[in-house]
């Protein structure tokens, strides 16, 4: 916590709560010391006040990230760390580029030349696909309600 003699905001006073309420819930407290303590809270002024209502309480374990955030991030993050729209967007500027490079290329010679753009954004695009099917797959199946 910051210097004790700072004032404390409401947010402050609420967290400090929330920490009493899991010790009343966990049977850390009795219900006596817990509305002592949280009357103390919602009355406190200064950061040094609030200190003391929770100093003998385990402080709260992290919560863990769902599933789906945990494995992906969110729901256009990919297993790479990626943002799949920013990867996508990457993809077709690169194609925009190499094929204009390529019809460039066409018109300032007479001769068809072989479409060697596929080869650039070919199997990129298949694998960007095969990890968006994949990914929105995955996490369908992961919401509530469906079977995995």
């Amino acid at each position: 916590m910051p210097q004790p003699h700072l004032r404390a905001a409401d947010a402050d006073r609420a967290a400090v709560v929330t920490r009493l309420d899991q010790g009343l819930a966990d049977g850390r407290l009795t219900l006596a010391e817990y509305e002592d303590r949280s009357a103390r809270a919602h009355a406190a002024r200064t950061y040094g006040e609030l200190d003391g209502l929770t100093a003998d309480l385990p402080s709260p374990a992290p919560r863990p990230a769902p599933v789906a955030q945990a494995v992906y991030g969110g729901p256009w993050h990919g297993t790479w760390g990626h943002d799949l729209r920013t990867a996508w967007t990457q993809w077709a500027v690169t194609a925009v580029v190499v094929v204009g490079i390529w019809l460039v290329s066409m018109l300032a010679t007479t001769d068809l030349q072989y479409p060697w753009p596929v080869w650039v954004v070919g199997p990129w695009g298949a694998v960007l696909l095969a990890r968006t099917l994949g990914e929105r797959h995955t996490l369908g199946r992961r919401r509530p309600g469906l079977p995995v």
